[in-house]
């Protein structure tokens, strides 16, 4: 595909596809070097403003006037199903998504995230890891790691966090897949799928509120915030269908990429089993080099703003391709080398600013105890078909592999 050098040539469908599922679209490269800022048509055919440079992402997710207000009239959708059910759901709408509101809202749940808190978590994690490799072995290979291991654990960990019983665990997947859909599901479907999200969510508040535990929302429902109220219900619903689709799909996904990306080239896997020092800065890394991390974090302008000397109108939505600003070569030295040591490593894999992502210790915990575990239990993990041979995840916001087989 012919990149354009300017606002007014040509405008790319997007997301952009590539040729494998661990490599990025070529196009990044130029558009980063050539059209930073680029027009692009999304899958819904609306079109939007595509940013992929590192100091340019870095500003917009960082600036208060690139809002998430993405239901506004003239916001360009996402998709034709309302952006999947997740950048405009009503879960959206009842928390609040900008100002004090939201810093208050986050104060709340943050101190849920806390390095503390998560170092404690770790056995617990390394448990549930044991016990879902122990039956992947049982099963016999080739095996696909997403399923056995990357899909469940995410779950578990987050269900474990909010006092879900375990036996409700596996009824998370197809909400969070409809919730997290672009084109893979109707909206009937995704409507069908955020109905009973909220009804399950409810009752599960309901017996909480009757029979308190000890998890985030026995916590929540007697907190209070810094002004003294009480979280209500509904913004009580909305936490906990947030944190589990933010805490399921995306690690989720990422367990398995990660993975993948380090078995691509077992100089990387043997690397680690030399030094399993390396396993924290390798986590870092594998975040930063994901080439397939999903449709990116869109936002909304309600003034006319200048980005990279273009001056973008009021009412332009904005896509910013984190991914591609993770490989910016001004940025990062040999930015597409996956070096296991890089240190530092500024990578912007959970965003920046006031709505950086909230769960990022978390997600960070189950990484590097997933890799620790795979690196001790099964030290000649080895992926079962050629790395270029592995397929996207399609019609997600979320990107992933669709399987990752493995054999040992």
């Amino acid at each position: 595909m012919e990149v354009v050098v300017s606002q007014g040539e040509q405008v790319l469908s997007y997301p952009i596809p590539s040729r494998t599922a661990l490599e990025p679209p070529e196009e990044w490269a130029q558009l980063r070097q050539q059209c930073p800022v680029a027009r692009v048509s999304l899958p819904s055919g609306d079109e939007a403003t595509l940013i992929t440079r590192y100091a340019d992402v870095k500003q917009v997710l960082s600036d208060p006037r690139f809002t998430r207000a993405l239901n506004a009239d003239d916001a360009a959708r996402i998709s034709t199903n309302e952006s999947g059910g997740v950048f405009n759901s009503e879960m959206a709408t009842v928390l609040p998504q900008s100002g004090e509101g939201h810093q208050l809202w986050r104060r709340m749940i943050s101190k849920w995230f806390t390095a503390k808190r998560m170092m404690a978590l770790r056995p617990r994690i390394e448990a549930m890891a044991d016990q879902l490799i122990d039956e992947m072995v049982r099963k016999g290979h080739p095996a696909d790691l997403k399923a056995s291991l990357g899909f469940p654990l995410p779950v578990w960990v987050i269900c474990d966090m909010l006092g879900v019983p375990e036996a409700d665990r596996d009824r998370f997947s197809h909400w969070s897949d409809a919730l997290l859909n672009l084109t893979r599901f109707s909206q009937a479907e995704v409507d069908a799928a955020q109905a009973e999200f909220a009804r399950y969510m409810a009752g599960h508040i309901a017996a909480k509120r009757a029979e308190p535990g000890d998890d985030l929302l026995s916590v929540l429902i007697t907190d209070t915030d810094a002004a003294g109220a009480h979280m209500p219900d509904a913004g009580l619903v909305a936490t906990g269908q947030g944190l589990l689709m933010a805490g399921h799909e995306t690690t989720a996904n990422m367990i398995g990429k990660m993975v993948a990306m380090l078995l691509a080239d077992r100089g990387r896997w043997e690397q680690l089993l030399a030094n399993p020092a390396l396993v924290r800065t390798a986590v870092e890394e594998a975040l930063r080099l994901d080439a397939n991390p999903g449709f990116g974090m869109p936002r909304y302008i309600t003034e006319e703003v200048e980005v990279a000397g273009t001056v973008l109108p009021r009412g332009t939505t904005v896509v910013c391709s984190m991914a591609s600003a993770n490989r910016d070569e001004t940025v990062f030295d040999h930015a597409e080398d996956m070096d296991l040591g890089r240190s530092p490593n500024p990578h912007l894999a959970f965003g920046a600013g006031a709505h950086s992502c909230l769960g990022q210790a978390l997600a960070r915990t189950e990484l590097q105890v997933v890799l620790e575990v795979l690196l001790r239990r099964l030290p000649t993990l080895e992926l079962a078909v050629p790395a270029d041979e592995l397929r996207r995840v399609e019609g997600l916001v979320v990107g992933g592999l669709r399987e990752v087989p493995v054999r040992w």
